[in-house]
């Protein structure tokens, strides 16, 4: 997509009548009544190629559930790539995919779970024409890859959605280019579209299990996308952004530009069911209607949660909505349990945008193209609120999870020489174990010691030496003094 259609859907910040820049806006960092920006992009001295966008934290009144944060970023100043932070905004973990100089971006970053094991997925490759032709990654505790999967029956994997079954399987969503006469809706008499699919693949074998195609059973004259008149650029009529499983037989399928969310058996592909749109079959209570929506996930208890973009191609909300909502198929009615609006802010995504329902009850909201991420309590009262700086920075979607990091590369290190001493820096991108740092120097590089042992801090720990020594390294250390790893040792 080009700069001015990302732009023109995601929209504006609204602060009262006008629109800024979220740059402009500033962020504060909660503790000791200190206010600090943070610049666009972070540097670090013990990994110098690493240039993630930095964090600004606002809201962060503790009480928030157990995890990190996971989120990607995608567009915007710094290296693109997956990212996970923890509650204070500082860096866990970060891989630059951008660096390849093929124009690769990462989506949807998630830790699941894999035969068995933890893992992170996401979707790695290109933006076409605002979705993915990429594939997906599945990486272990170490970072070490487990599997790649890739769509089936000639398609490429999308952006939008993938995640893993306990069978082995996974499911995530593709797009296929076909033709048709539009001329009766304003377009070409052979004019190309976009369809939207949904597969299910085993990721061993890499066998389709299940495959769905909107154009099969979706009518143009649902979507409310306007149709190109120029007849050449394809029309996205159904733009497919999230599958869910909706009990062990049916899925719930969404399409952001039929505002339609729909039940789809697993076993025919039959439309059970239409929640949205122009056809229905649900009735809206107050409040609980939805347009060019995201994230679109049944929880356990038979509940679904949304991601209203209401201020997608045309405005239909004034702000976008985190939704919990009350659905009832029997008597064919959905109502609203709960809306989260942006604490400070009237933020108006256009696109993207997620919202989770976390284990103790709490609601974590991620905003979509602002690169806002949000955790409130069940009554709405924010107690995290912070975002990937600069004004064009964009995040998908964003998740808390609980994780275990434990990397297989070594730690990093770096030093700068200040008088007399020296600064010692250490960092170990990914590792969530390490309690201390200690500093590991001398003269020759076969008699390292211990001279300083310090707190870990943040993602980078500056560690200041008195003297000055030839060699240094540094070791990671758990809560309990044991050595988690070893850097290599650099001449200073």
């Amino acid at each position: 997509m080009s700069r001015r259609d990302l732009l023109r859907l995601g929209g504006g910040l609204a602060v009262g009548a006008g629109l800024v820049s979220i740059a402009a806006c500033g962020s504060t960092r909660s503790g000791g009544g200190k206010t600090t920006t943070a610049s666009e992009v972070q540097n670090f001295e013990s990994y110098p190629g690493l240039h993630p966008a930095a964090v600004n934290v606002g809201i962060n009144r503790g009480g928030q559930s157990a995890g990190l944060i996971f989120m990607d970023s995608h567009f915007g100043p710094g290296q693109q790539g997956p990212i996970i932070l923890d509650s204070d905004g500082q860096l866990v973990w970060f891989k630059d995919v951008s660096g390849s100089g093929e124009a690769l971006r990462a989506f949807n970053l998630k830790a699941e779970t894999y035969i068995g094991e933890p893992v992170l997925t996401w979707y790695e490759g290109p933006v076409v024409s605002g979705h993915g032709q990429g594939h997906y990654e599945i990486v272990d505790g170490s970072y070490s890859q487990v599997a790649v999967v890739e769509a089936g029956n000639g398609y490429k994997g999308d952006l939008h959605e993938f995640f893993l079954t306990p069978q082995g399987t996974a499911f995530f969503t593709c797009y296929g280019t076909g033709y048709a006469d539009l001329s009766s809706l304003g377009g070409g008499k052979h004019a190309p579209y976009f369809y939207g699919v949904a597969q299910e693949v085993d990721v061993k074998t890499g066998k389709v299990l299940f495959q769905w195609r909107s154009d099969e059973h979706v009518a143009f004259g649902e979507s409310y996308a306007p149709v190109p008149k120029d007849g050449t650029t394809p029309w996205d009529y159904f733009h497919i952004n999230s599958i869910s499983l909706s009990g062990p037989d049916d899925l719930l399928i969404s399409s952001r530009h039929t505002w339609t969310v729909f039940k789809v058996s697993r076993r025919t592909g039959a439309v059970l069911s239409r929640m949205g749109g122009k056809n229905s079959d649900f009735k809206f209570g107050p409040g609980a209607a939805y347009a060019w929506q995201h994230d679109v996930t049944q929880q356990p208890d038979g509940r679904v949660t949304v991601f209203d973009n209401g201020t997608g191609l045309y405005v239909t909300q004034p702000e976008s909505r985190g939704l919990l909502l009350d659905v009832d198929d029997a008597s064919g009615s959905v109502s609203l349990v709960h809306a989260y609006s942006h604490p400070g802010n009237a933020l108006r995504a256009g696109a993207l945008g997620s919202v989770q329902v976390l284990p103790d009850g709490h609601i974590f909201v991620g905003w979509g193209v602002h690169g806002w991420y949000t955790e409130f309590e069940a009554d709405g009262t924010a107690l995290l609120d912070g975002n990937l700086a600069g004004s064009a920075t964009q995040s998908y979607r964003a998740f808390r999870f609980p994780w275990t990091g434990r990397p297989h590369d070594p730690p990093g290190v770096g030093v700068k020489l200040t008088g007399e001493g020296m600064t010692v820096f250490a960092a170990w991108n990914g590792a969530t174990e390490v309690s201390r740092w200690a500093v590991l120097a001398g003269n020759d590089p076969s008699q390292l010691r211990t001279v300083k042992v310090a707190a870990k801090e943040g993602f980078e720990t500056a560690i200041a030496v008195g003297d000055r020594m030839r060699h240094v390294a540094v070791a990671a250390l758990d809560a309990g003094g044991h050595q988690l790893g070893i850097s290599a040792a650099i001449t200073t």
